[in-house]
């Protein structure tokens, strides 16, 4: 049976859940939300710490949503938001998204947010997701295009994160450049019926830099991919902290801005 063979890149380290839990279904999953109806059941693949989860789960009430992760300890976290909203249509489990643990045809929707990009073999996870989703049922996929990504100003440093964190994603066994591959992969995996759709989010306003910026240059020092971009000799303990210090400067700056493009398939089982 097919296993999990990639590397989880971000690991779950404070910068890395203070950017996840910043996602909504709005701003993360905007391109499903006309699918969903109430009473329809979902699967929620690598669902993280649960804030898109619990938005799906408000949208679809009184249908049910299954969410899955590899660890219980970030299910536990997306369980304490699910409880903190007062949703009970939510169950949590443990789950590789190549081989999930459901019978066919068990859902009305599959979603997976940004999964796509960290596991050993996209084809197989979606045809997966495939089999357990009812035919005529969606299977939606977003995912980050970090080839794509694009700032101002050039502060120097920048460009140094930017091929580190594909050159580490990379010996991880993932893609980080998964946004423009989900519509082939979607193909190889099967499906006809796709709709294939991008979209953006945009750091720019004081705040929003303030915070990105901030994010990325602990997450480049204090997170399970620093420790993997030293152990694997990708970079060392004093290259991290001057892209740190790029990640602050630019953040420091009036005019920084800040675009982070996404591919997106709606797939019809």
């Amino acid at each position: 049976m097919p296993k999990e063979t990639a590397v989880y890149t971000h690991g779950h380290h404070e910068s890395v859940l203070r950017s996840h839990r910043w996602r909504t279904a709005a701003n993360s999953a905007a391109y499903l939300i006309d699918e969903l109806r109430p009473g329809m059941n979902v699967l929620d693949v690598g669902c993280g710490p649960g804030t898109i989860t619990a938005d799906l789960a408000a949208l679809v009430a009184p249908g049910r949503v299954a969410a899955v992760d590899t660890t219980g300890e970030i299910l536990a976290r997306a369980a304490e938001v699910a409880a903190e909203r007062g949703l009970e249509n939510v169950e949590f489990t443990t789950a590789d998204v190549h081989a999930l643990g459901f019978p066919d045809d068990s859902f009305d929707v599959v979603h997976a947010h940004q999964v796509l990009q960290h596991v050993g073999d996209p084809v197989q996870a979606l045809r997966e997701m495939r089999r357990v989703c009812r035919p005529g049922g969606i299977v939606a996929a977003r995912d980050s295009d970090y080839a794509a990504m694009a700032w101002y100003p050039e502060v120097p440093g920048m460009d140094a994160w930017l091929e580190l964190y594909r050159r580490v994603a990379r010996a991880n066994g993932g893609d980080p450049d998964a946004g423009r591959r989900l519509l082939p992969w979607a193909r190889q995996a099967g499906f006809t019926d796709i709709t294939p759709t991008a979209a953006n989010w945009c750091f720019a306003a004081p705040e929003s830099r303030a915070w990105w910026s901030g994010l990325w240059a602990d997450r480049t020092v204090g997170s399970v991919y620093a420790e993997q971009a030293v152990s694997g000799g990708h970079a060392s303990a004093g290259e991290l902290t001057s892209i740190a210090a790029a990640w602050h400067a630019w953040g420091a700056r009036d005019d920084a801005w800040f675009t982070v493009p996404h591919g997106e398939v709606l797939c019809r089982a």
